[in-house]
């Protein structure tokens, strides 16, 4: 059963056909390219980039974290304003957002500059990755929407894909690193133009009561904690007064956040009351944990392959494609399935086995891996993540009313970019401490046998926490960068196994429902009602 195409006073809208839906879906289908290629599109540019504008592996993190933190912090707001205001308008806000910050990133002169405006593309991201979700949701029911999760699949592998390719040839091109921000405003103009003429859904119209306390609280909880995470360890120590003050205070905060949620917002951008439903609860935890494991080791894969195994940004992008590769065929396996069959979670737990396997596999790798191995173990991830991803949030939606939908799915979308922010800082920092670590060890002795002057390692004193520029450095203290880095990879996905393990005791104790054939829970009700009077007649 569709939704209203378009609303008319006093009349009862008529349903949106296929043909209608395939129009609007191409739109929100652009839109979803612009958010992935966001941050596929930079992923090989990074080291370039970071090398560049002389920042550290802390800087690099941040960047990356940057967007995933204003991702985070807005897109509960996104998915409540999509209950109050048109959905298309807020689509093309957020187009609009993110074409200025990508703008604002194109033209940055040093890391601070470029980790603001991260920020502010993260904005418009969190309302892409929020309300097209949403927008679907509220055109076809959930039964249906596996027919349509086909193209979400397809899109994301496209964007995943030529991504990492595209952004490694701008870097490699006369363009450079910069070029790499200017590549989706097309793409997110052109979206804006085709929602402009094809997605006509109803306005919904009532009392806007955002909860800007709350999200802020919980941004800056947030924040605080990965801080210190981030910078632990480096600028100060991990038991120290600094430690304590920005652990003790985000704790406050983010309680601060919760009794806000439970008490004061009217509404929430939390609406706590979500959590009753065991199904939202285990996918919402479940959601976290992917995201510390998958984004948390996966988006330091491209500087793996760069610093560890010195290949260009090109080459890192083809490498992606294994990943991509699975992703694309479990995504678009399973959501024809579970379409055909109103089944899910099987699917649900395969695709956590073979998560689990595949950063399992990952944590075995070192600089000196084949790369055909290597792809083989980013394959099985990939596989896993297709099979889990969408049909997570598609298990929430089918659980909540129609009137909780964009709150509900900002929610679960919210949580997994929390584990993202949290994986990606907390990893990020395991990983430089463990590269500067391994690296200062080995100077003694490269000095020792002559390998190194006693002038090289007296410039590299005071800056073993930068990430070098490979080119630049002598064929000793080149492989031995890239033995410390190799090592330092596969360890921070053996951190990222037991994250993933916890998701699949989550994902195991979801009890299933098979999927509706309407839009919303009380027309499932009216729906029944209906069938057991006209049985009794």
């Amino acid at each position: 059963m569709a939704t209203p195409s378009q609303d008319t006073a006093g009349q009862t809208p008529a349903p949106m056909t296929h043909r209608e839906i395939l129009e609007a879906l191409t739109g929100l289908l652009l839109a979803m390219f612009v958010a992935m290629l966001s941050s596929t599109v930079v992923s090989n540019a990074l080291p370039a980039i970071v090398t560049d504008l002389e920042g550290t592996q802390s800087g690099y993190t941040w960047v990356v974290v940057a967007t995933l933190l204003t991702m985070t912090a807005t897109t509960p707001i996104w998915g409540k304003l999509a209950d109050l205001f048109s959905k298309k308008i807020l689509v093309q806000t957020a187009l609009v957002i993110y074409s200025v910050g990508s703008l604002a990133a194109a033209f940055a002169p040093d890391m601070g500059t470029l980790i603001g405006a991260r920020a502010v593309q993260g904005l418009g991201v969190g309302g892409l990755t929020a309300l097209v979700q949403v927008v679907i949701a509220s055109m076809v029911s959930p039964r249906e929407r596996g027919r349509y999760s086909g193209y979400i699949g397809a899109v994301f592998a496209t964007a995943t894909v030529s991504g990492p390719l595209l952004g490694g040839v701008i870097v490699d091109s006369p363009l450079g690193w910069r070029g790499c921000f200017f590549v989706g405003l097309p793409v997110a103009a052109l979206a804006f133009v085709v929602l402009q003429k094809t997605l006509h859904l109803p306005v919904v119209k009532r009392d806007v009561r955002i909860d800007y306390a709350g999200a802020t609280l919980i941004m800056a909880g947030i924040s605080g904690l990965l801080v210190w995470v981030s910078l632990a360890g480096t600028n100060f120590d991990w038991i120290s007064a600094t430690s304590a003050a920005l652990v003790v205070g985000s704790l406050a905060v983010i309680a601060l956040a919760i009794w806000v949620e439970a008490r004061v917002a009217a509404e929430p951008v939390i609406p706590l009351r979500l959590f009753r439903d065991r199904t939202t609860s285990l996918a919402t935890a479940a959601s976290v944990m992917i995201g510390v494991a998958m984004f948390g080791a996966t988006v330091y894969l491209s500087q793996y392959f760069q610093l560890a195994r010195g290949m260009t940004p090109t080459q890192a992008g083809l490498m992606s494609i294994a990943m991509v590769g699975g992703l694309l065929v479990s995504s678009i396996a399973t959501g024809r399935i579970i379409t055909a069959t109103g089944r899910w979670k099987k699917w649900l737990v395969g695709g956590m086995v073979l998560l689990i396997a595949g950063l399992s596999l990952l944590a075995t790798i070192d600089a000196d891996t084949p790369l055909v191995v290597t792809g083989l173990f980013m394959a099985l991830v990939g596989l896993g993540v297709g099979a889990t991803m969408q049909n997570l949030v598609l298990a929430v939606q089918n659980n909540v009313s129609a009137a909780d939908l964009g709150a509900a799915s900002s929610v679960l979308a919210m949580f997994r970019s929390i584990g993202g922010s949290i994986g990606v800082s907390a990893l990020g920092a395991v990983l430089a401490h463990q590269v500067t670590g391994e690296f200062k060890d080995g100077l003694p002795d490269l000095v020792a046998s002559g390998d190194v002057s006693k002038a090289e390692l007296a410039q590299l004193q005071h800056s073993t926490g930068n990430i070098p520029d490979l080119g630049a450095l002598s064929p000793a203290l080149r492989s031995l960068y890239e033995g410390a880095f190799g090592h330092a990879t596969g360890h921070i996905f053996l951190i990222a196994v037991p994250f993933a393990v916890l998701a699949f005791l989550c994902v195991l104790l979801i009890k299933e429902v098979p999927l509706r054939t309407t839009v919303d829970v009380e027309d499932t009700v009216h729906e029944a009602a209906e069938t057991a009077t006209g049985a009794t007649a």
